[in-house]
């Protein structure tokens, strides 16, 4: 089964996943908020998905920042809607700036590397795999 990710935001949801095996952090689109649950019921009527990983937006000092709120949101409803699919958060801090470093570092093109979903995915990848390292021991 898989691990699914989430880089949640207001205007863009960055998403990431895993191979069945959990090796693998995949990054896999970035939708709409709108576009979020029609997604996902399509999405796991084709593939198990055992754990959902929200990025959850924390301030230097550790307490919540301003977009907390529009998370929690979220979650709450991933819980409601699915409630056999555990939902474990994440602290990102910084999976913005570290996904912009990653693809600055690419060698895309440089249009490509200003596609605004693509830090998105990717941040969305860096929290899915800061999960898995976090199982790993």
């Amino acid at each position: 089964m898989r691990i699914m990710a989430f880089d949640y935001g207001t205007k863009r949801i960055g998403i990431a996943v895993t191979d069945p095996m959990q090796l693998i952090a995949t990054s896999l689109t970035t939708i709409h908020p709108k576009e979020i649950w029609a997604f996902l019921t399509d999405y796991l009527q084709k593939e198990e998905v055992e754990t959902f990983v929200v990025g959850k937006p924390l301030q230097m000092d550790g307490t919540a920042s301003q977009s907390t709120q529009h998370i929690v949101g979220f979650i709450r409803k991933l819980k409601k809607t699915y409630p056999a699919i555990p939902v474990v958060e994440i602290d990102e801090r910084f999976t913005s700036k570290m996904a912009a470093s990653v693809i600055a570092q690419s060698g895309l093109k440089k249009q490509k590397r200003q596609e605004k979903g693509l830090v998105d995915t990717v941040s969305a990848t860096i929290i899915l795999q800061t999960y898995m390292d976090s199982k790993a021991f």
